[in-house]
């Protein structure tokens, strides 16, 4: 289990500053279609790993990830980063989303 953790976290390193990904994203880059909740366990995993967890959403730009920061730390992050947002915690996903897949987006 811990060597699927640390792709993810190899993956979640990668996600640019200003952008966001899914975990559905990851889990399909990984090649683990259904995998999206696996990704969300590694990430509650990474307390003490120094990589941008705050950049991962649900599929639907929604900050699902938040009460695993302390405060609203996750939603502030982004903010710096000048990620848009369509609601209090749901972010513009089309606008935002960066792709595994593609290392260029």
């Amino acid at each position: 289990m811990s060597d699927y953790y640390d792709r993810v976290y190899d993956v979640v390193a990668q996600i640019p500053e200003g952008r966001v990904t899914t975990y559905g994203a990851i889990a399909r880059f990984l090649g683990i279609t259904s995998g999206a909740r696996m990704v969300g366990y590694a990430l509650n995993s990474a307390t003490e790993k120094p990589i941008p967890a705050h950049r991962v959403v649900n599929r639907n730009g929604e900050l699902t990830g938040r009460s695993h920061f302390p405060g609203d730390t996750m939603r502030e992050r982004l903010q710096q980063e000048d990620i848009g947002f369509v609601d209090d915690y749901q972010i513009d996903i089309e606008t935002h989303f960066w792709d595994p897949n593609d290392r260029k987006s």
